[in-house]
């Protein structure tokens, strides 16, 4: 059975092409600053809100009627969902996919269970690899939906809970592994809390610690050579999460001694949800030398959740890529879609037309984002505003050549007023909307 047979492999036709399932921009071969296109982008679709979610919301049920949720065992729909799954991918032509454990293996009835059926499916993910040369961009352990998890897994109060999170992220890092996953990346959809009036929260941020030492310790243990990432969130579920933003990552990882060894996966809509913008995110992680991977899911400005729709403002996307390319690429990482549609798109091709847009409007964007950099105007003006910073007397302060008093008192020697000088805000800002035409 093919869910997906009405529909032929997507491919390039070029901006004055009419036809709906075809891509404008996604050219996969162009050279792009040296590198194809696809390697630039490193595109990965997302196994949760495609072929996991059932398009229920807090106010109504599932919409989608899709083959694999209902009228077999667990494991034959796992086994069903596989199948849709990678047909997916391969007829999209993307390089890569991403999972949690419990995405594409039901849950058992004890721990057991659940690890027999999950590696009864990594066999299944294997072969569909193999078939198709489809890749795994990063798994990750879904330790925020069980019930068990509802006051956190690293962060839990019960240290029994704690273990039951450590047996899941040891499967999914074995299962990463095993399928030449390139990355493994842990999201606390849970580690915070809803009152301090029942929490520890120095004793939490000590757990959380702990665990993430123990996770690292483990990737080197079992030889796996990929980065470890974590993806701030500020809020949603908890009322506030301890990954807030990408700064907070960072003060988190120096205190447990850690930031030589984990990197962030910066999503647009939680970056936005702490307020920030996506650009801010990406280039904080640059600056602080954690840039990971990247989700490429917006929110809505008019709601305060996390939304997750498909990137569509080519400017703004212009500008998280620059950024990117600043800092040198992703290395390992990717562009996740971690994306959902609407709950009122129901028809299979739907999940087609999400991302060839988000996939286009990735395409144009770096394709801006290349001519930025060639053109050089934008990183020249930045290098002009900071010159003084690169002559010898900048670096002699910033290397701890020069004192506080040596400074003040080259002051009041020279007696001279220093004048301001422009910004040129607007001037850059109509120079990027020039690049966006």
């Amino acid at each position: 059975m093919s869910y997906f047979e009405h529909i032929q492999p997507i491919r390039y036709e070029g901006a004055d092409s009419q036809t709906e399932l075809a891509f404008k921009h996604y050219d996969k071969d162009r050279i792009v600053l040296g590198q194809r296109m696809e390697d630039q982008l490193r595109f990965a679709v997302c196994y949760w809100h495609n072929f996991v979610w059932t398009g229920l919301d807090p106010f109504g049920g599932a919409t989608f009627e899709r083959p694999w949720f209902q009228g077999g065992s667990p494991m034959e729909l796992a086994k069903l969902k596989a199948d849709a799954a990678f047909e997916f991918f391969a007829k999209l032509g993307v390089p890569y996919y991403c999972f949690h454990d419990r995405d594409v293996a039901p849950e058992g009835a004890t721990p057991r269970e659940s690890q027999e059926n999950f590696k009864r499916i990594v066999d299944v993910l294997g072969e569909k690899q193999q078939a198709t040369g489809l890749k795994l961009l990063w798994g990750t352990a879904n330790l925020f939906s069980h019930r068990r998890f509802m006051s956190g897994a690293a962060s839990n109060p019960d240290p029994e809970i704690f273990k039951m999170a450590a047996l899941q992220v040891r499967d999914a890092m074995d299962a990463t592994l095993a399928l030449g996953g390139e990355n493994y990346v842990l999201w606390g959809g849970r580690e915070g809390y809803e009152t301090l009036l029942n929490t520890r929260l120095g004793q939490e941020m000590d757990q959380l610690g702990r665990f993430l030492n123990m996770v690292v310790e483990y990737k080197h243990k079992i030889g796996f050579k990929g980065t470890i990432l974590i993806e701030p969130k500020p809020r949603e579920p908890s009322k506030h999460q301890y990954d807030f933003d990408t700064a907070t990552v960072y003060g988190f990882l120096v205190r447990y001694g850690l930031e030589k060894e984990v990197k962030v996966n910066i999503e647009a809509n939680h970056a936005t949800l702490s307020g920030h913008s996506f650009e801010h995110e990406i280039a904080t992680a640059g600056a602080l030398g954690i840039l990971g991977s990247l989700d490429m899911n917006r929110g809505d400005p008019q709601l305060g959740w996390d939304t997750d729709q498909f990137p569509n403002n080519v400017p703004e996307t212009a500008l998280a890529l620059y950024h990117v390319l600043q800092a040198g690429g992703l290395g390992s990482g990717g562009l996740n879609f971690d994306s959902k549609v609407r709950r009122q798109s129901i028809d299979a091709e739907d999940l087609f037309h999400g991302h060839i847009g988000g996939m286009d409007v990735c395409a144009q964007a770096l394709l801006i984002a290349e001519k930025m950099i060639v053109d050089g105007r934008l990183k020249s003006a930045v290098d002009t505003r900071y010159a003084g910073w690169d002559s010898a007397q900048g670096q002699d302060i910033l290397n701890g050549k020069r004192t506080l008093a040596e400074l003040a008192d080259e002051v009041l020697a020279s007696n001279k007023d220093v004048a301001p000088v422009s910004g040129r805000q607007e001037v850059l800002e109509n120079l990027v909307n020039r690049f966006c035409a």
